[in-house]
């Protein structure tokens, strides 16, 4: 009966979350470092972003870092690029070492490349009003460190410490010419927790990612897009007996410093541990809706060998393909 209220309040807790989601007003323009937000798992994005509590290998450390202590290999790897909008591209990867009872480490990576014909351009009093200053050079990428542990078997924590940088390009910042160089650097913090309440295989917790102190431009000064999740999981095959061909659910309540609240949802069938089907749909988002995708995975040798695919549809422009690539053993 206990575990039963657990499951209820937070089914109530999540319900609540997305009654107000279209009403509030949205908090835009509340964050730089906007490229920490980009989900940087083929599997997740299929998923429609649910993953803080389905994630078991390097790639939790970009959603829910206490997920790698979910991990069952010694070692695993994962490699993602995503072609973004407007020649926007993003690579990134992780790599976790399972410990076994001192823990779980990972290593991460992400950059951001915005193309390489943004032209810059100076004030002038020609016809034109303007002269230009030639390509500008703009980028951002992030590294992290992570730490997860499993406190007993059914709660995991979870943290990461990562460097983050941004370069915007140089500027002229007055009339006499004083040229300025637009970047800003600094760290940032995520932490989760997962607990098995002993109810099938249903799991809740949470997560809060970009904590950090204001960073700054120049005079100008902006937060990083800081985000806390809550969220549940569960295999639904559970409430048919024996099964060997999970069908996991997920859901996450995200509530981002700098846009109303947001529900994702994701599901994922698993065939023989080899084929994955998975889809997924983002609530109360501009410009993402519908996400579906697949996966593969087989041993070769003692070494799991995994390939993601991705597509997010996309109200304004083409869709989004991403792909991953792993492997563990």
């Amino acid at each position: 009966m206990k575990k039963m209220k657990i499951l209820l309040t937070v089914c109530i807790t999540i319900a609540m979350l997305t009654v107000p989601a279209n009403a509030q007003i949205k908090k835009v323009a509340q964050s730089g470092l906007q490229f920490l937000k980009i989900d940087m798992s083929a599997r997740a994005a299929a998923m429609g972003g649910s993953y803080i509590m389905i994630n078991n290998d390097a790639s939790s450390v970009f959603y829910n870092p206490a997920g790698l202590a979910k991990m069952q290999n010694t070692w695993d790897f994962n490699v993602i690029r995503t072609q973004w909008i407007a020649d926007i591209s993003y690579l990134g990867g992780a790599a976790a070492y399972n410990m076994e009872n001192w823990g779980t480490v990972g290593l991460s990576f992400m950059t951001a490349s915005y193309g390489d014909d943004i032209i810059g351009t100076r004030y002038a009093t020609n016809a034109q009003g303007y002269v230009e200053t030639g390509k500008l050079s703009v980028g951002a990428y992030t590294v992290g460190l992570s730490y997860a542990k499993a406190l007993t078997d059914k709660f995991m924590i979870g943290g990461q410490v990562k460097y983050c940088y941004q370069h915007l390009g140089d500027s002229y910042i007055d009339t006499t010419g004083t040229l300025q160089r637009n970047e800003v650097k600094g760290f940032a913090f995520d932490f989760g927790t997962i607990f098995y309440p002993g109810w099938k295989s249903f799991r809740l917790g949470m997560s809060v990612r970009n904590f950090s102190p204001e960073f700054k431009y120049y005079q100008d000064g902006f937060e990083l897009p800081l985000t806390f999740t809550i969220g549940f999981a569960m295999d639904v095959m559970d409430f048919i007996g024996k099964h060997e061909d999970p069908l996991l659910i997920s859901v996450d309540a995200v509530h981002p410093r700098d846009y109303s609240d947001r529900i994702n949802l994701g599901a994922e069938y698993s065939f023989m541990n080899s084929v994955f089907l998975r889809a997924g749909y983002k609530f109360n988002y501009d410009n993402e809706g519908f996400t579906a995708g697949l996966g593969l995975m087989q041993n070769f040798a003692g070494v799991n060998v995994k390939v993601d695919y991705s597509y997010s549809t996309m109200k304004y422009f083409d869709g989004i393909h991403r792909i991953s690539f792993g492997f563990s053993y």
